[in-house]
């Protein structure tokens, strides 16, 4: 579906007005070392990720959408990203699920979960 990938790319942007229109506003986002329940907590969870990883890129890969209907979809997929951290490459991968719902003819991200891959 177009709707993951136009918010991995207003991710990209690295500005949180770009990601703020793709999300539901009762989005709840899971990361690995927080949960986010409001969209002030999912924007400084973004913006401090974003000062962190200078010029970070975020991919979705292996994307598999498990269910996909008129009002809702989910997939998985494997998240990857590259950027620098204290002047020095970087990169990392994880696994990911997101939870789409359709309101008003639009598509809305209302949870994501982020997580190390299992070893």
């Amino acid at each position: 579906m177009k709707v993951l990938h136009n918010y991995i790319q207003a991710t990209n942007t690295h500005k949180f007005d770009e990601v703020k229109k793709f999300l539901h506003p009762n989005a709840v986002y899971y990361f690995s070392d927080r949960n986010c329940t409001t969209h002030d907590e999912i924007q400084t969870y973004f913006e401090n990720a974003w000062s962190i990883v200078k010029n970070e890129n975020y991919e979705a890969q292996e994307v598999h959408w498990l269910f996909s209907g008129s009002n809702s979809a989910t997939c998985t997929y494997t998240y990857f990203y590259e950027g620098f951290i204290n002047d020095k490459y970087a990169s990392g991968h994880g696994r990911a699920t997101n939870v789409f719902v359709k309101e008003s003819d639009v598509w809305l991200l209302i949870h994501e979960h982020l997580s190390p891959l299992p070893k």
